[in-house]
């Protein structure tokens, strides 16, 4: 079982940049498949970006391809969101998770075993 915990949100405002954070417990961290979803008020969660083991491989929602970047760093135990160019209709609460099972990177909220708390980002007009 991998404990997730978020960081790096806050207030930005319209066509700034935020990196969010999550840091893992567990020794086979490594081997996890890591995304993000954000979740609005009166919305479904949805997908973000994902990434493989290695980092060798990504996905990324059409929405947000270009502006954000998801990296990883396994010696540290946490996997990154680099956000830029952001948009007042991103405000939202900010997920990682963990997908136990190593592969393909998944881009479906069912796919993924464990969750963080989330963390919030509001960005202003």
């Amino acid at each position: 079982q991998v404990q997730l915990v978020e960081s790096g949100g806050g207030l930005v405002q319209a066509g700034g940049s935020l990196r969010l954070s999550c840091a893992a417990s567990g020794r086979t961290f490594s081997s996890y498949v890591m995304g993000w979803f954000r979740q609005a008020p009166g919305k479904e969660r949805e997908f973000v970006a994902a990434i493989n083991w290695s980092g060798g491989s990504t996905s990324y929602a059409d929405s947000v391809r270009g502006r954000f970047t998801i990296s990883r760093d396994n010696a540290k135990n946490t996997v990154y969101l680099q956000m830029a160019s952001l948009k007042p209709e991103e405000t939202a609460v900010y997920y990682c998770a963990a997908d136990y099972r190593p592969g393909a990177v998944a881009n479906i909220a069912a796919a993924y075993d464990a969750w963080g708390q989330g963390t919030k980002v509001t960005v202003s007009s």
